[in-house]
């Protein structure tokens, strides 16, 4: 893997500069590779399609074409961030695709983990691929690889180019591009910073692929998974508020699949309860919880309960891991 091999005299990008350096770069390669030419893009809006993005755009303008998927298991407020900031104010071509009831609809009564992710991954690529069929003059797949992502790949841990899992009728038209593949995470961020993306995307936590399905354990129901979603955003917006923000690695909230009594306005509930987790780690292989303070915990208590409707309980998961793991599935 030769051509996959980051330069052993590079510089880590650590300054502006740096990053400047590098997107002046990219972009006269890009520009080398692409020609004339058209370039897809599945940007789901993480860091790593985000800044892909946003280097494309800066490189080949409209010949770059977005598809971004709503598999209906995003963050509240994440497919109105993806569309602002490149349709609105990047002027990108976009192509949003709203897939919500059809994934919904397929991980209706899906309680194993496993089978729930295969469903929402084979699910995106059907999705993605029809988006691709309708395009016939589109000759570059670009993607979000990032260094670590070719370190597991040639280490036998995963597969790093999501064109693997395309059908071949789609995956051999393209040839990769592939703009951030010697980058590592924190130097994308710093890429993304200096092309004008905004922090929120940039600094965004980690958030698995599968989206909340993974925070709504068992079968996902519409409601449960809308109080996972409203949860999460208040849970967000206090560790703004309370300068949390970018300090904690990453922080989320659960709705487990099973109910217990409660009293609200003096009348017997029979709701669900809220999971809130906060993590730091460096590696993933550890993590060590990070232990809020006592009036933030009781402010998220009464904000969840008294404004996501079908919550009566607010818990703190207090387990590292080992032996737990980040996610719940």
């Amino acid at each position: 893997m030769a051509e996959n091999r980051r330069p052993e005299n590079m510089e880590r990008i650590t300054t502006p500069e740096l990053a400047r350096a590098f997107i002046d770069e990219q972009i006269k390669a890009l520009q080398e590779q692409v020609g004339s030419k058209k370039v897809l893009l599945a940007l789901s809006g993480g860091v790593d399609s985000s800044v892909v993005a946003a280097l494309l755009i800066r490189a080949v303008g409209e010949q770059l074409i977005c598809v971004h998927v709503n598999h209906g298991l995003l963050r509240k407020g994440e497919p109105e961030q993806v569309i602002e900031v490149f349709r609105n104010q990047m002027k990108a071509n976009l192509i949003y695709v709203d897939a919500s009831d059809r994934f919904l609809d397929k991980l209706a009564g899906v309680t194993d983990p496993e089978q729930k992710r295969h469903i929402i991954g084979e699910e995106f690529i059907d999705v993605f691929a029809e988006e691709a069929r309708k395009l016939s003059d589109v000759e570059f797949l670009a993607q979000g690889t990032i260094w670590p992502d070719i370190l597991e790949s040639e280490a036998g841990i995963k597969a790093h180019h999501n064109a693997g899992g395309l059908p071949a009728d789609i995956a051999d038209r393209f040839e990769l591009v592939e703009p951030v593949k010697i980058l590592f995470k924190d130097e994308v961020r710093m890429v993304g910073k200096e092309l004008g993306l905004p922090d929120g995307m940039v600094y965004r936590q980690p958030f698995p692929g599968p989206g909340l399905g993974v925070r709504c354990p068992g079968a996902i129901t519409r409601d449960r998974l809308e109080a996972v979603r409203e949860s999460d955003a208040i849970l967000r917006e206090e560790f703004v508020k309370n300068g949390l923000e970018g300090k904690v690695w990453q922080y989320f909230t659960v709705v487990p699949d099973f109910k217990s009594t409660g009293v609200k306005d003096g009348k017997r509930t029979f709701a669900w309860p809220c999971i809130i987790r906060a993590i730091n780690t460096t590696d993933v292989m550890e993590v060590t919880v990070e232990h809020l303070p006592a009036e933030l915990i009781d402010h998220l208590v009464k904000r969840i309960t008294t404004e996501v409707p079908g919550i009566n309980r607010v818990l703190i998961d207090y387990t590292p891991k080992p032996p737990a793991t980040v996610e719940y599935e």
